[in-house]
């Protein structure tokens, strides 16, 4: 009788943990699935409307520079941030932009993306009056959103790395904006790898957001930029 309780013991642990393990597949499944499907997605909505030539690109009114930190934790410089500055002047001084929306994380005392660019693209040249700050740029959502429910732009460029213009073009493209973007040089070696895994798991995130309806984290009153 003992011998019998084991055996059956043992046999439906087996039953239980194959169980386990088809949902784990199935887990997976699905998850590499919607890794395919919303990179695809992104794809085709934003393919043909990034652009590397100044002498190419459409003008608009309003470039909107989605922000990142100047410093990686190692005190080094954040090529991402070098590169999208570069990419801003040489649009704006080209006369593809009028104006810059500059759309970043402003979270704390001690962490302020919009001013940071601020400050370095004035020394580059731009003038200050043709400078706007979004503070609540916390995610590209918001930040696209806003350009369009705050700032009033329904046709935008938007500037940062080829990867990360795609998904924006892909949001704006959802929202109603008609958005095109300028290829910021891009980043090689581990901090590129690193970022463009990453870029992987937002653009999951990013279907799912559309699909939810997710909203900016603030919107508040209209801002013009005359």
């Amino acid at each position: 009788m003992e011998g019998f309780f084991y055996i059956n013991t043992k046999k439906s642990t087996f039953v239980a943990m194959k169980k386990w393990l088809k949902r784990i597949g199935f887990t997976f499944l699905v998850f590499i699935i919607g890794i395919i499907a919303c990179n695809t997605y992104v794809e085709l909505i934003s393919n043909g409307k990034t652009f590397n030539k100044v002498a190419e690109i459409p003008s608009n009114k309003v470039g909107l520079l989605l922000g990142t930190g100047k410093y990686l934790k190692n005190g080094k410089v954040n090529l991402f941030y070098s590169y999208r500055i570069n990419a801003t002047v040489k649009l704006y001084k080209s006369g593809k932009i009028k104006y810059i929306l500059v759309s970043g994380d402003n979270g704390s005392k001690t962490y302020d993306e919009p001013t940071t660019f601020k400050e370095d693209l004035i020394a580059a040249g731009i003038p200050e009056n043709k400078i706007i700050l979004d503070y609540a740029g916390f995610r590209t959502l918001d930040s696209v959103v806003r350009s369009k429910e705050i700032f009033q732009q329904e046709n935008i460029t938007i500037i940062s790395q080829q990867f990360h213009n795609e998904r924006a073009i892909a949001i704006a493209n959802a929202k109603g904006i008609n958005a095109v973007g300028f290829n910021a040089k891009n980043v090689g070696g581990r901090s590129g790898f690193k970022i463009k895994v990453r870029e992987v798991l937002a653009r999951v995130a990013m279907c799912i957001d559309l699909v939810i309806g997710k909203q900016p984290k603030f919107l508040g009153e209209k801002i013009t930029i005359k």
